[in-house]
């Protein structure tokens, strides 16, 4: 009688829980949502969150708290968003340093996929290939050639090891078959003077940050690293159509919240913000920034690009011999 009587009080505590959540759902939100943005003001990360947190906070009729927490590379941010209630009331917009940083450092706060429930893929953002004016080389190919010929002649600069520069440029060396010498500067306009002066040859820059610098004709564009030509230099080709497929890489943005956030709660979620980028005004708004919105947002889809972005990085990090700072 008393197993039967354990069992029942199992069974009730379970109808509790269940219809608790379940409630829980049908009112969200409640209250205000925080986004965790784990890298500072003025970045891609920042500038796409702040794009979205207007237009959702007019939807819900609660506040969308843009937090931006930068440190060791996002590890403090996404490890803040890891720690949270998986109520939906905290949210993380993630991008590859997210991922990266775990992989460089010998004792991350967070595995950068199983911690954290997929919500909407938001933004694809690609590189743009840009060398040195005196760099002998006009196509991918050449600059393939011209590095895989010289090794560790070279520099390529990033703005910090485990940034999207930095992991856009080793993905790029790999498939040129390329050793070269990463310089990471802790300043865009550093890295900008560096390689006009020729005392850093190339690199890999996401197209807003680097298409002011080009357009101005003190640096040259050679290809876009993403998967389709940009909006933002429709004449210039993808390193895939230039002959270097292996180098193909896309800056990629996307929600997330703790593992462990309700089914309703990211159905919800998603298919409001789905609904806010197919606006025409919030796209055009995003590809002003160079970030264009992937053709399918959906949590099963930006999850598996997680995980597949996961083990490219894992790769990487072994046949690169990466180490973090």
């Amino acid at each position: 009688m008393f197993k039967n009587l354990k069992f029942y009080n199992l069974c009730a505590m379970s109808l509790l829980l269940w219809s608790g959540a379940a409630s829980a759902a049908e009112n969200y939100p409640a209250r205000p949502i925080r986004v965790i943005v784990p890298l500072p003001p003025g970045t891609a990360t920042d500038f796409i969150t702040r794009t979205l947190s207007v237009p959702l906070s007019d939807v819900y009729k609660q506040q969308i708290v843009v937090d931006n927490r930068p440190g060791a590379g996002g590890l403090i941010g996404s490890g803040l968003g890891a720690k949270a209630t998986p109520d939906g009331y905290t949210l993380v917009m993630i991008a590859p340093p997210h991922t990266m940083a775990t992989l460089l450092n010998p004792n991350p706060p967070y595995h950068p996929v199983r911690d954290f429930t997929p919500v909407a893929g938001i933004a694809l953002v690609p590189n743009l290939v840009v060398v040195s004016p005196n760099l002998p080389v006009k196509t991918v190919k050449e600059l393939a050639a011209l590095l895989r010929n010289n090794p560790g002649k070279y520099n390529f600069a990033s703005v910090g090891v485990g940034s999207l520069a930095h992991i856009g440029g080793e993905i790029f060396n790999r498939a040129a078959g390329a050793k070269q010498v990463h310089v990471p500067f802790k300043f865009l306009g550093d890295a900008f003077t560096e390689t006009m002066a020729d005392r850093v040859h190339y690199f890999l820059f996401t197209v807003p940050s680097a298409s002011p610098i080009v357009r101005e004709g003190r640096l040259r564009a050679l290809a876009v690293s993403g998967s389709k030509r940009s909006s933002a230099w429709p004449d210039l080709p993808t390193v895939a159509e230039a002959g270097l497929p292996e180098a193909t890489s896309d800056g990629w943005f996307g929600l997330v919240g703790p593992a462990g956030v309700p089914n309703a709660i990211v159905t919800q979620l998603h298919g409001d913000i789905a609904k806010l980028l197919r606006d025409p005004k919030i796209r055009e708004s995003l590809a002003r920034g160079g970030a264009e919105v992937p053709n399918d947002t959906s949590p099963a889809v930006f999850g598996k690009l997680m995980q597949t972005e996961y083990d490219r990085y894992v790769r990487l990090v072994k046949e690169a011999g990466l180490k973090g700072q």
